[in-house]
């Protein structure tokens, strides 16, 4: 569980967020929204403790930060952040990395921190390929590790900053996927992402961010009867009830419709 009360924080003397407050409980993939520079990453960075708190308070689990070590922290939440560098390890070696908040000084892997990430791996389908260079994987494959490595964290809560940016259609279909599989495990997912359409369809809540304060909050039908994404966008979204389940899509004005069909 998450939940923050009436946070501020910022950047030198730039007031980012304003009196911010969010509560994200139980199971479930909850998504944030809003354009670039409305603070997404910014309450991110405070949550996981890289940002200090200017007011306020954030609980996980109950704990406030302020109460909260650091290593502590790293049990409870795992963090795959945006435009990650491409190391020269293993993909075992990476997935690996998410037992560092279990290890003491000297940090010396375990049998038990080898089966944990064996087992992880075995869950994201990429067990095969443990040995191979993190430089030789797809980009689609590289998130598996990523995911691997989270869930080799054995966090409850697991926050993505932008975890599409780099895949193809199909890559994001299976990635949506792969989130699902996370919710209905008993993960907290949290994610930020700019494919509004993608948001809607793979979110049970989701939170739109405009010049640092939450404007919207609840489940996705609410988000588009409230108005808000034609308002921050410019675009209405429709959805339509499919056999697949909730397709959504833009409803976009005539004359850019007619634009984009005769180009």
């Amino acid at each position: 569980m998450i939940s923050m009360e009436n946070v501020s924080a910022g950047y030198g003397k730039c007031e980012v967020l304003h009196k911010v407050s969010l509560e994200i409980s139980g199971e479930g993939i909850t998504t944030l929204i809003g354009a670039n520079g409305c603070g997404k990453s910014t309450l991110l960075r405070v949550l996981l403790g890289f940002l200090p708190l200017w007011d306020g308070d954030v609980r996980i689990d109950g704990i406030s930060l302020k109460e909260m070590p650091g290593a502590e922290l790293a049990k409870r939440v795992a963090y795959l952040p945006q435009g990650k560098d491409v190391p020269d390890i293993s993909a075992e070696r990476m997935v690996l990395h998410g037992r560092f908040p279990y290890l003491s000084y000297p940090r010396r892997y375990r049998k038990a921190d080898y089966e944990i990430a064996e087992a992880a791996m075995e869950q994201m389908g990429i067990l095969p390929f443990a040995g191979k260079q993190m430089s030789r994987l797809s980009g689609g494959m590289r998130q598996k590790v990523y995911i691997a490595m989270a869930l080799a964290q054995q966090a409850g809560i697991i926050v993505m900053d932008e975890p599409t940016t780099y895949l193809d259609i199909g890559q994001q279909l299976k990635f949506a996927q792969m989130m699902r599989q996370l919710a209905e495990s008993g993960k907290t997912v949290l994610l930020v992402l700019h494919d509004i359409l993608l948001a809607l369809k793979i979110s049970d809540r989701m939170a739109v961010l405009e010049e640092g304060q939450v404007r919207q909050w609840g489940a996705p039908e609410e988000i588009i009867r409230s108005g808000v994404i034609r308002r921050l966008y410019g675009v209405d979204v429709k959805s339509h009830r499919t056999e697949a389940g909730e397709q959504y899509y833009y409803d976009l004005p005539g004359e850019i419709a007619h634009v984009l069909e005769n180009p």
